[in-house]
């Protein structure tokens, strides 16, 4: 089979497609058919190990991981002697590690059904950053119907499925994005959008319940300058760690008077939430942005692609299995 490899660290050009040796589904796994998979900012993340913290996780010296990719939909081609929820046939989405390849191994508490309507690509579009934006809105965030949400840097992969999840929860959303983002976020929900070339809206005169950053680079009181009495800023991503882990604590400390916060918030896989974006995804409330296609040969531009900022929505690699199916 072929798969992008990871032999060591460095800019997106050090990644390989090779040919490898065909995963095996362990006893709660299944083996999977990729048939598409997305890019997400902890791939080029990891390739790059930046921030250098990465190689605490992933290995000091080189990747302990050779494979890379977490966000895949394809088909069930195997069970492992314990997997006993899915079938041989069975079209599947959700986190796999290793997913830019013609075959992943994937935990079954990791994986959901595939809506039939929902092609492959939209499908493996939404996997992390689905799940960033969910667990940032309703659990750390708890939004609730009426509650004016700000979504900073609204133009990416978890803004543009946090806009239309905070409409799903009847928020009234508020966009921030480069100017040639903001029809396409009106397009997807928000009531209102800022281009933050020319307005911050840290320094206008509207108060949020709830502020989703993707791009944290505001002080702790700036936030509080724009919370409302109870509000909750929090801050989603890598970048910038260690300046998010200062302003977060601080903002425990100095805010916990007021009744405001401001956080970091970190996804984690989650089967059950998994099945709630399916189920967003089928009734049509939730339709991933998918701003360009590659193919596994083009992994490394995907990657470029992401690290630049300028995708919008997901960026998605179709996968195309040479040879028939296994037996």
């Amino acid at each position: 089979m072929k798969a992008i490899v990871v032999p060591r660290y460095g800019p997106p050009e050090v990644l390989r497609l090779d040919e490898t040796e065909k995963c095996r589904a362990e006893d709660n796994e299944v083996l999977v058919r990729v048939q598409a998979a997305s890019v997400n900012a902890l791939d080029w993340r990891t390739v790059r190990a930046k921030p250098f913290l990465v190689r605490t996780s992933q290995g000091f010296r080189r990747p302990k991981r050779p494979r890379l990719g977490v966000d895949m939909a394809g088909v069930v081609e195997t069970l492992g002697k314990n997997a006993t929820e899915f079938h041989v046939g069975d079209e599947v989405f959700g986190v796999a590690y290793g997913a830019f390849g013609e075959y992943v191994s994937a935990a079954e508490k990791e994986i959901v059904l595939k809506p039939a309507k929902v092609s492959y690509e939209a499908a493996a579009a939404v996997p992390i950053a689905g799940l960033t934006a969910l667990q940032a809105l309703r659990d750390t965030a708890r939004v609730q119907p009426g509650q004016k949400v700000l979504i900073n840097g609204a133009g990416g992969g978890v803004g543009t499925f946090a806009v239309q999840i905070a409409r799903s929860f009847g928020a009234e959303v508020t966009a921030t994005s480069s100017p040639e983002n903001l029809d396409l976020l009106r397009s997807i929900g928000a009531d209102h959008v800022i281009d933050y070339s020319r307005e911050d809206f840290t320094k206008g005169g509207h108060q949020y319940d709830v502020i989703l950053d993707m791009h944290p680079a505001h002080s702790t009181s700036a936030y509080k300058r724009v919370l409302s009495p109870q509000g909750i800023g929090v801050m989603v991503g890598f970048g910038g760690m260690f300046r998010l882990i200062s302003v977060a604590l601080r903002a425990k400390i100095s805010s916990k008077s007021q009744g405001k916060r401001v956080v970091i918030m970190m996804a984690k896989p989650d089967k059950q939430d998994l099945g709630v974006l399916r189920d967003l995804l089928e009734s049509g409330r939730l339709v991933p942005v998918i701003d360009r296609r590659f193919t596994l040969t083009e992994v490394p531009a995907a990657l470029e692609r992401v690290e630049s900022g300028h995708a919008r929505g997901k960026v998605v690699i179709s996968v195309a299995p040479s040879g028939p199916p296994a037996s």
